[in-house]
């Protein structure tokens, strides 16, 4: 049995509200990454962790932190989301720092099989991102412009 561990973007799953739910569905039917496990090995999904969020100079320690959660349970693989594939420009140096602290961990980048390609999924991501959205202070300003 191979244990895994996914790996997701903090950016997809808190900001636009990805529920891992293609990652998760392409696990069970073995798509995707997830192709390259032998039909005959049960696969065994331990947790999904999100990144620490685009990094500062403490990005790689946070993720080390992070991940420990996971190795804790004896994961064997620790699967990038394909989010973070497609969109993240840390995840090499984030793969590197996994496989130096916990080299008997196998880093694989990619979760879900590609729907459309990594550039179109970078645009329609960063569509959602710049998309105007209401905060609290609007709210607020609403509220206090409609008090007399």
């Amino acid at each position: 049995m191979v244990r895994i561990g996914i790996l997701t973007c903090t950016n997809a799953t808190q900001d636009l509200g990805c529920s891992s739910a293609s990652c998760l569905s392409d696990f069970r039917k073995r798509r995707g990454a997830f192709t390259e496990y032998p039909a005959e090995q049960p696969l065994d999904l331990v947790g999904i962790i999100n990144c620490p969020g685009c990094p500062t100079l403490t990005g790689p320690d946070k993720l080390l932190q992070r991940v420990r959660a996971l190795t804790g349970f004896r994961v064997d693989a620790i699967h990038f989301s394909y989010c973070i594939k497609a969109l993240c420009p840390f995840k090499e140096n984030y793969a590197k720092a996994l496989q130096e602290a916990f080299p008997k961990i196998k880093i694989v980048i990619g979760t879900h099989q590609e729907h459309i390609t990594p550039e179109e999924f970078r645009r329609r991501v960063k569509k959602l991102f710049c998309q105007p959205r209401k905060t609290m202070v609007d709210i607020i300003l609403d509220r206090h412009e409609e008090t007399p």
